[in-house]
């Protein structure tokens, strides 16, 4: 059968291509993006196997994944974060304007020249258009706000971020404590720290923007695409970093045409991709598979006892709508029924599809019969007296004795009718003969009749007493 496209079927796809575009282009050219392509891998070959009803190897892909997802979630969960927080900004879909204002150049160049002023060494990474992720290593995250009191704190001379770098991303200090890799140009000065080194050799592999603050001349320097420049004030650090930075935001206004329409060919395969997904999601859609199910009674008023139902199950019209979903046939399917409202004698009550526990993906389409009758009576407890059922006849030494049981009387529940008949309650057999003077013996109550409960679980202890001493 041919799956109906519906207008919920289109959003769908569109939604999940745009999701999924998302994440290539947040990812794209870092290690999470290795990970994602390698999880996508073993998502195809999970459905190709459930497919084919490979069902080992499916069971254990399906187990593999629940732990490849929590692994994923532990180890990237930086760059989860960080996604997320893009996401919420829809930067890529709204051109929500530049990350840093001017305003912020101006108070952390002052910030910098104040720390040069006091000799505080300083390495302050800017990320630009590349992702930094695999060149600086062992950073500790922040993800906290830019400030002179944080900028002050992170590089203070004794303090345990001191000699590392820090990150600035998305207008927020991402990192503190990061290594960089040191240029290995021949021609670096001699009096050049490791410090200076390091910013040139993250300028020669990337497109970031570094200030480091030479903590023996109290210089102050920015280094960009493998050239260091010392700034001699905090103007001149405002008007290059304005420069450099609001440059990669201030872009012009690109229009819708052009926004779906550039970087074609993943948006295309993305696309495709998520359509074959969709198509085998929806292979089995609009299969219908008649179910019968047993009906289970709750909330019935402690007044009242049930009697009986008719009929004891239903049968139920299944729609598939998703092959995600598991085989109608193969579903433990119970219809619970509210009879809170039940009264004494006979009652109807309606089955609807919400007493239907399903799995999503599945639909109801009819319910056979569309109710169900039920017949109740008042309940009624009472005292019945126990009688020993005795087998053969007592020797003859024991003729002055009588057979007793404790406790005497049991409390029975049930139907007020059938209640009402029983006069007492009998035990097991026991033999006469097997009796003795001073010796206990325990028996159970013959069950009364099914609708008859008995108030009582432990057996019944059974001996011999003088008959002087009955009452």
């Amino acid at each position: 059968m041919v799956p109906t496209i519906r207008i919920q079927d289109i959003a769908d796809i569109l939604i999940m291509t745009f999701l999924l575009y998302q994440l290539y282009s947040w990812f794209r050219g870092t290690r999470a993006m290795q990970v994602l392509l390698g999880l996508g891998v073993v998502t195809l070959i999970y459905f190709a196997t459930r497919f084919l009803e490979l069902y080992m190897t499916s069971w254990v892909l399906q187990e593999l994944g629940t732990v490849l997802i929590v692994l994923v979630i532990v180890v990237f969960q930086s760059e989860i974060r960080q996604a997320l927080y893009r996401f919420s900004l829809l930067r890529h879909l709204l051109d929500s304007g530049p990350e840093m204002q001017p305003s912020q150049f101006q108070e952390i160049a002052e910030t910098l020249f104040e720390m040069a002023d006091k000799r505080t060494g300083a390495l302050l990474v800017f990320q630009r258009g590349e992702s930094l992720h695999d060149l600086m290593t062992n950073g500790v995250p922040l993800d906290c706000e830019i400030s002179p009191q944080m900028l002050e704190s992170i590089f203070y001379d004794g303090a345990p971020f001191h000699d590392g770098a820090a990150l600035i991303k998305d207008g927020r200090i991402a990192l503190a404590a990061c290594h960089l890799p040191l240029s290995v140009d021949p021609n670096v000065p001699r009096h050049w720290g490791t410090r200076h080194r390091a910013a040139l050799g993250l300028s020669e592999r990337s497109d970031a923007v570094i200030v480091v603050i030479s903590e023996e001349r109290g210089e102050l320097s920015l280094v960009s695409a493998g050239t260091l420049q010392t700034m001699s004030s905090a103007s001149e650090l405002i008007t290059a970093l304005d420069h450099l930075l609001r440059s990669d935001t201030e872009k012009p206004r690109i229009t819708l045409r052009e926004k779906l329409f550039s970087n074609l060919l993943p948006k295309v395969a993305i696309l495709l991709s998520v359509c074959v997904f969709w198509a085998l999601v929806t292979t089995r859609q609009g299969q219908i598979t008649t179910v019968t199910a047993p009906i289970i009674l709750n909330g019935i008023p402690e007044e009242l006892i049930l009697l009986r139902t008719t009929p004891e199950a239903v049968d139920v019209q299944i729609k598939s709508l998703s092959s995600l979903s598991p085989p109608p046939s193969k579903l433990d399917l119970t219809a619970v029924l509210d009879a809170s409202q039940a009264k004494e004698g006979q009652n109807t009550i309606r089955v609807q599809n919400t007493d239907f526990n399903l799995p999503s993906g599945l639909s109801i389409n009819s319910i056979t019969p569309s109710g169900i009758r039920i017949v109740t009576e008042r309940k009624l407890r009472k005292e019945v007296p126990v009688r020993v059922s005795l087998k053969g006849k007592l020797p003859a030494g024991l003729s002055n004795m009588q057979i007793v049981s404790d406790p005497a009387t049991v409390e029975i529940e049930g139907p007020a009718s059938q209640v009402s008949a029983v006069e007492s309650l009998v035990t097991d057999d026991i033999d006469a003969a097997q009796l003795r003077r001073g010796r206990e013996y325990q028996k159970s109550i013959r069950p009364p009749r099914k609708q008859i409960s008995l108030l009582r679980e432990a057996p019944i202890t059974i001996r011999l007493a003088p008959r002087s001493k009955l009452r």
